[in-house]
């Protein structure tokens, strides 16, 4: 691991390297333009000077190009050579800089009076702004080296301080070490004895396989949190155990960085392409297998908790739509999550029921609260259980009065049956709770069909609701109704008569509607609920 001092020269190295290499790169861009532009106009002139600015570009780029190797004139020993090396370095980088100043300038008196020669002009300039630049990069190099502390009025030397801020190796922030179960699969018993010993120092659980498909059915009944796997294997190869694991959904998440002898990118590529997570030459940087690992498991623990966050938000969206179920039905819920706001339809078919407990008013007065819930909740759990059965839509409970509706949201074409059926069942369902509770409810029922007007009301506590006078003939049916009786309209007679027996009652006057002919349903003993 480097120390501070070279770390720092490192940086400096860097950063100096950055400020020379993007110049040069934009000079020999403007360059490249320019050739072809003076080509397409044929100024062989012009283009001779510039073919020689070219040359003296790519000799700079050469030079600064070396700049990083271990023999590079800047990084030898500050304190012994480098004032010497630097002013070499100065020399050497001026002298193509002056040639490509000179015959840009060279080739900017040449240019001819032409208009299309004239639009070259202002790239020229450019051309030689930026060579200019770059002399006062150099010489800011008479800074490095020096060990000089950064002054604050040097903003190359912030630039500098800042980078070695953010990389210093031995920033407290970043020693932290992710640790996990690790698979190492390689052919070579000696890089997996190596890895395993490197890996356990690190604080790793580590279980080693020397084959691809012994790797896979290791992972048939472990988890890992990692694999290192190596490319080139006999049998399978490690593309193929990367593939297979990609395609496997229980597996795919696992991250995998390849090992491999090859270094060349085309194989890199290649892993990358098939999902690997990284890519490790052998041998091993210890220093960038620990970084590659730790960022891998990193990477594995947020999405750990991603999943986990996202698992908690499924449970808790199902609670809620399973709640809102409960109020709504599911086709309003469905078009309520699709994005609609208003809902309002008109029916032109449906059938309404209205059922009231007879009496229960004056009787709950003498209960205790939680009796009277109770009581009223086992007759009105129980007629929502047959509700579900038949696919009747309950649409609310008002006191001790329940409203339930046939033909909505949904059209059906036996929604008049299906609510006699209903009306039929609730009265069995009554007896029942009478004969197992000692109790003696009654209930009267009214049933009416026609067109509904039905939507969402409320912005809050909202609630399904139906409008129309359908309703209110059902809620007057009911009323003027006897006690264990389905009293329903002449239309719902009429659709049933083919099927079910009535009893007459004559004209009823029914308030704000009139004059209105009512009937009894019989009940018959082969009707099922």
């Amino acid at each position: 691991m480097m120390s501070d001092a070279e770390f720092q020269r490192w940086t400096r190295l860097v950063t100096v390297q950055q400020d020379l290499v993007t110049p040069i790169r934009t000079i020999l861009d403007y360059l490249e333009i320019l050739c072809d532009d003076v080509r397409r106009l044929a100024l062989p002139d012009v283009l001779e000077h510039l073919d020689k600015a070219t040359a003296a570009a790519r000799c700079l780029d050469e030079i600064v190009g070396r700049l990083l190797d271990s023999d590079g004139p800047l990084d030898m020993d500050a304190q012994r050579e480098f004032g010497g090396s630097q002013a070499k370095l100065r020399h050497e980088l001026r002298t193509p800089l002056n040639a490509i100043i000179g015959y840009g300038e060279l080739a900017l008196e040449d240019l001819p009076p032409a208009p299309a020669a004239e639009k070259l002009r202002p790239e020229l300039e450019k051309l030689l702004g930026e060579a200019r630049r770059l002399i006062a990069c150099i010489n800011a190099l008479g800074k490095f080296g020096t060990g000089a502390e950064p002054g604050a009025d040097d903003p190359a030397q912030t630039v500098i301080a800042d980078l070695f801020r953010t990389l210093h190796p031995d920033r407290p922030e970043t020693r932290g070490c992710e640790v996990g179960r690790i698979l190492v699969v390689d052919d070579n018993e000696a890089n997996r004895d190596l890895l395993r010993r490197r890996l356990l120092q690190e604080g790793h659980q580590v279980e080693l396989a020397q084959s691809g498909r012994q790797a896979l059915q290791m992972l048939e009944k472990e988890e890992f949190d990692l694999i290192l796997l190596d490319l080139i294997m006999p049998g399978m190869n490690g593309i193929e155990v990367l593939e297979r694991l990609k395609s496997d959904q229980r597996l795919y998440q696992v991250p995998v960085v390849m090992i491999s002898g090859l270094s060349e990118t085309d194989a890199v590529i290649r892993c990358i392409e098939a999902g690997a997570e990284d890519y490790l030459p052998k041998p091993f940087n210890l220093v960038l297998l620990r970084a590659r690992i730790n960022a891998c498991l990193e990477r594995r623990r947020w999405r750990g908790r991603e999943q986990e966050y996202l698992a908690k938000l499924k449970i808790a969206k199902d609670r809620s739509e399973a709640l809102l179920r409960n109020i709504l039905p599911d086709p309003i819920v469905l078009r309520l999550n699709e994005g609609e706001t208003i809902i309002a339809d008109r029916f032109e078919q449906a059938t309404i029921l209205f059922a009231d407990i007879v009496d229960f008013t004056p009787a709950a007065a003498k209960m205790a609260p939680a009796h009277l819930v109770g009581e009223l909740a086992e007759i009105f759990s129980a007629f929502d259980d047959l509700a579900l059965r038949l696919g009747v839509e309950k649409i609310k409970t008002i006191g001790d009065a329940y409203m339930a509706a046939t033909g909505l949201p949904s059209p059906r074409a036996d929604h008049v049956e299906v609510m006699a059926e209903f009306a039929l069942g609730a009265l069995d369902v009554l007896g029942s709770i009478n004969r197992d509770g000692g109790t003696d409810y009654r209930i009267r029922i009214g049933i009416h069909t026609g067109p509904v007007v039905a939507g969402i009301i409320g912005r809050h506590k909202f609630i399904y609701d139906v409008w129309g006078d359908t309703v209110n003939i059902a809620s007057r049916l009911e009323s003027h109704g006897a006690p264990n009786r389905i009293q329903v309209s002449e239309p719902v007679r009429n659709a049933l008569a083919h099927r079910y027996e009535f009893e007459p009652q004559g004209a009823l006057t029914l308030k704000g509607r009139g004059q209105a002919c009512a009937f009894l349903l019989v009940p018959r003993q082969h009707v099922r609920c």
